[in-house]
């Protein structure tokens, strides 16, 4: 047998720990955001820092002005195991969201169990299940088998898990600029994905980059009768109406001034790939109760939410929003707008054309200040990248088809971090489904995407060691 071949029949022989070892995880209530839970962050952890020092990767708990950080190296005698293959840093959360509404759980969020379905298929129901305890534990499991039978890894690995994920990562950046020559590797393996439907694995090649801004728009020095004042006084929602209506045309193209500088149309043969998937819009925007697509009329629904940019109204407000009625003409309008950034688009040129549009199309008597929120660039990994290629390998190895490369419409800002403050490209691989319930009460986890999510990783590993 090779190597590859005792590892994965450790994998196997080994499952049943490996599902005890992931709920004593899921037990810990690692909610970041309330800070009723900090004890149990720390707890978790220590935990995870004692699993990887257990099975072979020195790891310690670095404080941060927030939830700790878990860092870990695979080292022997003070040296890397292998010289093969770059060196990886692997990263996941440990971290969970509140559980609320409790009501709608169907048992105890932090009291895991497998659940088996009529048709047989099994499901691990708990809080951090799939997001992200579940998908961390695929790689820490593969490691532990590589180790377990070879006395090493085929590439050298570093760990670096957080606390803080579900609320915002406000220790990631300094921790990481504190920490740069240490964490600084070849590739970042994040697994916090997904696969593109049960059967079919996937790779996210492509993440949106993010520009928010909170616009306030001042008319009169105060609310105004409108009775008294109404069509003599500038109303401020009438103003913001019509500039937000101005950010689109008929075709649903959006009009700021270059806007489409540095969008990169995709390959004919990513296009093949695509619509080999069999994506239905239709499927897609019913499970919304919507029917007809919108954005750009020449566009199909998986450009749009993967490839192509966008332009949002995320909230609008202003005057009287109360029971009842009072007819006021409010002093302020205020509106929260975000764009969804690919390809080489700049966001400060995107923010730059935004501020500039507003302030051109503003009547007298009107002034507009602007509140910054996000700026990041879309990220991709090239699809001639020698990881790119061999991570695909690895998952038609095990899931015997070919993954797809799928875009994301959201973005994760540690892969930009990684890309920006380390200089290293990041490899996506999750195992997540669409109804996994993420964020949501009776949050699950495929019992299959666990097992062989394992299984994918250690294959990943494998082929990262090839020359």
């Amino acid at each position: 047998m090779s190597d590859l071949d005792r590892v994965l029949s450790r994998i196997d022989s080994d499952f049943d720990n490996s599902l005890a070892r992931l709920f004593d995880l899921l037990r810990i209530k690692s909610i970041s955001t309330d800070p009723a839970f900090k004890a149990d962050c720390r707890q978790a952890a220590d935990w995870l820092a004692r699993e990887l020092t257990a099975l072979g990767i020195d790891a310690d708990v670095r404080d941060t002005t927030g939830h700790p950080m878990v860092v870990g190296h695979r080292k022997t005698d003070g040296k890397d195991d292998a010289k093969a293959g770059p060196h990886v840093l692997f990263y996941g959360h440990y971290d969970v969201q509140p559980v609320d509404p409790l009501d709608l759980w169907e048992r105890d969020p932090f009291d895991p169990a497998v659940v088996t379905r009529e048709d047989g298929s099994k499901m691990i129901v708990a809080r951090g299940a799939a997001d992200d305890k579940g998908q961390l534990m695929t790689f820490v499991e593969a490691a532990r088998a590589w180790i377990a039978e070879t006395g090493g890894l085929p590439v050298p690995v570093s760990v670096l898990l957080e606390g803080e994920e579900e609320s915002g990562s406000p220790s990631l950046h300094p921790f990481l600029t504190a920490n740069k020559d240490e964490l600084a590797c070849d590739l970042a393996l994040v697994c916090d994905t997904g696969m593109w439907d049960r059967e079919t694995p996937a790779i996210t090649t492509m993440l949106r980059g993010l520009v928010g801004e909170e616009i306030t728009i001042t008319a009169a020095d105060k609310d105004l009768h409108s009775g008294m004042y109404g069509g003599a006084a500038r109303n401020p929602l009438h103003v913001l109406s019509s500039v937000l209506a101005g950010l689109h045309d008929e075709t649903g193209r959006v009009t700021l001034p270059h806007f489409y500088d540095g969008v990169i149309e995709m390959p004919d043969d990513v296009r093949a790939l695509w619509d080999q998937l069999g994506f239905d819009h239709e499927a897609f925007l019913g499970g919304v109760d919507l029917k007809y697509p919108a954005g750009e009329a020449d566009r199909g629904a998986l450009e749009h939410i993967w490839t192509r940019p966008t332009c949002e109204v995320n909230g609008v407000w202003g005057g009287y929003t109360g029971a009842g009625f009072k007819t006021v003409i409010p002093s302020q309008a205020h509106a929260k707008v975000s764009f969804r950034l690919v390809g080489d688009q700049d966001p400060d040129q995107i923010r730059l054309a935004f501020r500039t549009y507003v302030r051109e199309h503003l009547p007298a008597d009107c002034t507009v200040s602007f509140s910054k929120h996000g700026g990041s660039p879309a990220l991709r990994l090239p699809f001639d990248s020698d990881a790119l290629a061999k991570g695909r390998k690895a998952l038609a190895d095990e899931w015997g088809r070919e993954a797809a490369l799928i875009g994301c419409g959201g973005s994760i800002p540690i892969v930009g971090d990684f890309k920006t403050m380390l200089g290293m490209d990041s490899l996506l691989i999750g195992f997540g489904l669409d109804d996994d319930r993420v964020h949501s009460p009776n949050e699950k986890y495929e019992m299959t995407s666990y097992h062989k999510g394992i299984r994918s990783w250690a294959r990943v590993l494998g082929e990262l060691a090839k020359g």
